[in-house]
């Protein structure tokens, strides 16, 4: 596929989102292609794409009706970008955004594309319904019956709960457990304090509001059915306040409540990336270069403490290919499912004891915490679950443009034991 050619470098030239809104607000009544579209109409106004033909749109939802099986490219036809751009969608749980930046750079790199949009949405308010089992399967045998009295016979079977809708719902198939539920296992077994948890996620409503006071947010963000902002962030919140939460997953003895974990959130966010050519032809700056990603998965069936912690073996591998260490950054975007979660992957970095669990000969070593999340990050903004990596990556490309230089360290941990590390540089 290269044809000869050398590999290019890929930059991220533009951003943009829709302010995310908590489950049930603001967005109740939005479906992923009105977030979506909105994202990409955000998009294409702020860097005059209206009516130009892109490589290709590639991004999707963690949450789909059974009708958008083709979610991105009815998004494309939404827009006013030219009706023959390519799209496709793509689903990796929480990693939805980043994968698709990562696709979309790929095909830059190889030369296939020279620009792209990588995008994800998803809404928690507006989910699909669905019959249970037994009602399905008697539906399916009628339209399956040749005779009028069979038809009947077997509609006869069906039962008033039968209608009853069962909305989709947050566990590990595998376990039945919901993310939290997972983490209240990561938080005893790597003992992250309640109040450690509290404390890490008041920093992150405070860092947010704090960067959205400086500006920071002005031009990353459209508004979208009245909102300006995320509607998540808490000004007001302090630790007594965080200390009086109920746990929410292990209602006796958990640690894991409402204030330090992320909430059930709508919105959608993309990305634009190009190679270096197409950008200096179309007059956009190079905010910042995607050079390296990883992806892996973990084993958490039989260890339910390690759901959301493949990082701890994406990292690794993606320094030893960069040839960098972990403190070699000047910017480090965790994403904020939950407090213990960034909590654990910081201890066990920092344990040589805890990194041989994982069978790893080396631990990565501590890093300075005053550059994490120095914007804030989910525990403020909310996680829409496929929108989140479009707001890290954006986030970290423009932390990077306005230094002038360095580098970035992103980690993004998503359902069904998967994570992805991204290495951003300018």
């Amino acid at each position: 596929m290269l044809s000869g050619k050398q590999l290019r470098r890929v930059a991220i030239v533009g951003y943009n989102r829709i302010p995310f809104a908590r489950q049930n607000t603001a967005y109740a009544n939005a479906g992923n292609k009105d977030m979506m579209t909105a994202a990409l109409g955000g998009l294409i106004d702020k860097y005059n794409l209206a009516g130009k033909q892109l490589g290709e749109v590639a991004g999707g939802a963690v949450i789909k009706h059974s009708w958008e099986i083709n979610l991105m490219r009815e998004c494309v036809l939404a827009s006013s970008l030219d009706p023959k751009t390519p799209a496709c969608d793509i689903e990796q749980a929480c990693n939805t955004g980043i994968e698709s930046a990562v696709y979309i750079a790929n095909k830059i790199a190889l030369g296939q594309l020279d620009c792209g949009i990588a995008g994800g949405v998803d809404s928690t308010s507006n989910v699909p319904l669905v019959l249970n089992e037994h009602i399905r399967s008697i539906l399916l045998s009628v339209r399956r019956s040749k005779s009028t009295m069979d038809k009947i016979k077997k509609l006869l079977q069906i039962n008033l709960k039968d209608f009853t809708p069962i909305a989709p719902m947050n566990i590990e198939p595998g376990t039945g457990l919901s993310m939290g539920g997972h983490t209240e296992y990561t938080a005893k077994y790597y003992k992250i304090s309640r109040e450690d948890q509290d404390r890490f996620s008041l920093e992150s409503h405070q860092k947010m509001a704090s960067a959205l006071d400086r500006g920071f947010f002005d031009d990353m963000i459209t508004p979208y059915k009245g909102l300006l902002f995320d509607n998540n962030m808490r000004r007001d919140s302090s630790i007594e306040k965080l200390a009086k939460l109920k746990p929410a997953f292990d209602k006796e003895n958990g640690s894991l409540t409402a204030g330090n974990s992320s909430p059930l959130t709508d919105g959608a966010s993309c990305t634009l990336l190009a190679s270096e050519e197409w950008a200096q032809q179309n007059n956009l700056p190079i905010l910042a270069y995607i050079t390296h990603a990883e992806i892996a998965a973990i084993e958490y069936i039989q260890n339910k403490h390690n759901l959301l912690l493949s990082a701890i073996y994406a990292a690794p591998k993606m320094l030893k290919k960069a040839g960098m260490k972990l403190q070699d950054f000047d910017f480090y975007e965790i994403h904020e499912a939950f407090a213990a979660q960034v909590l654990a992957t910081l201890k066990i970095w920092e344990s040589p004891e805890l990194t041989k669990e994982f069978g790893l000969e080396e631990n990565l070593g501590a890093i300075d915490r005053s550059k994490l999340n120095v914007n804030g990050s989910s525990l403020a903004a909310g996680h829409p679950f496929a929108a989140t990596g479009g707001r890290i990556l954006a986030t970290m490309a423009k932390l990077l443009n306005e230094k002038g230089s360095g580098k970035g360290f992103i980690s993004v941990c998503a359902a069904g034991g998967q994570g992805i590390t991204v290495i951003l540089e300018k």
